[in-house]
């Protein structure tokens, strides 16, 4: 092959490669977000509602903050078995590229870029490591004024948790805080 067409393609190779490093990275990557739901109830029937339903996706009461009427539950993030795969499965086919470029750039080098495959399982062992950390979500409940009989749930958590939660309980979403 030509010169420049091998440049080229190893340099896009380097790009897609540290494009995936960088995605392998944002795997474990916290997304905490705050969002305020209605709800439509108010005083002990809801807060029990919520204590069972964090209890239940087995959190545990971390802290009660009665000054600021903030509750904070603390549970374990488990990592996922099909990502860790994926992510190896990922990392696997972006070796086998970067070898296959290797070896065409440089073919008078000993055949063993092909061993560079055998580093695919490190992102799966790297985002299970990074991935498995506690969480806390934070809930602070007011109640609204007035003849309904509705609240205002403000909740900061991961933002799976915080759609997990909407649902479970039929809560409405009122906006999104930052």
């Amino acid at each position: 092959m030509q010169l420049p067409v091998l440049t080229s393609t190893a340099l896009l190779t380097a790009l897609l490669a540290v494009g995936l490093m960088f995605f392998i990275r944002a795997s474990t990557k916290d997304r905490i977000e705050v969002s305020q739901f209605l709800a439509e109830q108010q005083g002990e029937p809801l807060l029990e509602r919520l204590q069972q339903y964090f209890v239940g996706r087995s959190y545990r009461l971390a802290a009660v903050r009665a000054a600021e009427n903030q509750v904070v539950y603390e549970g374990m993030v488990r990592p996922s078995w099909f990502m860790a795969s994926f992510l190896s499965l990922l990392a696997a086919v972006g070796f086998g590229c970067l070898a296959l470029v290797l070896s065409m750039l440089f073919p008078a080098a000993p055949r063993l870029w092909p061993l560079l495959i055998l580093l695919a399982p490190l992102a799966g062992w790297f985002y299970w490591q990074k991935s498995a950390r506690p969480e806390q979500v934070s809930l602070q409940v007011e109640f609204l004024p007035g003849e309904t009989a509705q609240s205002l749930v403000t909740v900061t958590g991961h933002r799976d948790e915080l759609a997990e939660l909407k649902q479970a309980l039929g809560l409405k979403l009122m906006e999104a805080a930052e």
